[in-house]
Order: C-alpha cells, then structure tokens, then sequence
C-alpha cells in the first residue's frame, strides 16, 4: 500500500500518542509511503475544540499543520469535485465531515482509517 487516508479521529489518537489506534491501522500507518489528513479534518478537529466537545485536543488545535508536518504527513487535495461527490453521494448517513472524508477517499482511491463501521460498503476501511 502506497498512500492512506486517516479519519480524523485516527490522526488525533496519533498525535496523542493514544492506544485506541488498531494493531491493523498502525501497520498500516507504517507501511503507506504517504498518509494524508483531508483539509476537513482540520476544520473537524478545530470546531470541536472550539465547542468543547474535544478537550483532549485543545493543546494541538494551534499547530495541527505543523504537526502533520512533523509526522511527515501529507495534506490531501480538496476541490469542487470532492464536495459535489460528498454531497450528491447516495449514502444514508449525514454527518458532513464523514461524507467529505468518503468523497476524499474515493477520489484519490485511498483506503480509509477509520475505527468507525459506517464507512464500510463506501470505501475500503482499514482497522
């Protein structure tokens, strides 16, 4: 596998050093020459710390650019392409950072991971 795509919740237990990570997503972690963080997790990562609804990731929230950078990770593209995907995708479920991080996968063929089930039948999940 050359390239995966982390959801944000992976990357977030990355940075932290968090055990919640699979045996499975860190072999794959591993392996992939590139591993990206969509623009959206950012956007994801950054309003929940601002509602209070992420507390743990507060002290990262400043510098989550200079963090992926640090693990030598990779911003994945969005484009106009990528949003009119997410939002014409026939998939029931409705939370827009998941529909984003799906349309994400799907465009650059990128296995997803993810600890969350839903994305299972969308796109090729790892975990």
């Amino acid at each position: 596998m050359t390239a995966v795509l982390l959801d944000t919740h992976a990357w977030a237990w990355s940075l932290s050093g968090d055990d919640r990570l699979s045996p499975a997503a860190l072999a794959s972690l591993e392996a992939a020459q590139t591993v990206y963080v969509s623009p959206i997790s950012f956007f994801e990562v950054a309003r929940k710390v601002r509602l209070g609804k992420w507390p743990e990731m507060e002290p990262f929230a400043p510098r989550l650019a200079a963090l992926l950078n640090e693990q030598g990770g990779a911003v994945a593209g969005f484009d106009p392409a990528i949003a009119v995907a997410a939002g014409l995708m026939a998939w029931g479920h409705r939370d827009p950072f998941d529909r984003l991080l799906a349309a994400t996968a799907l465009h650059y063929n990128l296995p997803l991971i993810s600890a969350d089930s839903v994305f299972d039948g969308v796109v090729a999940r790892i975990w």
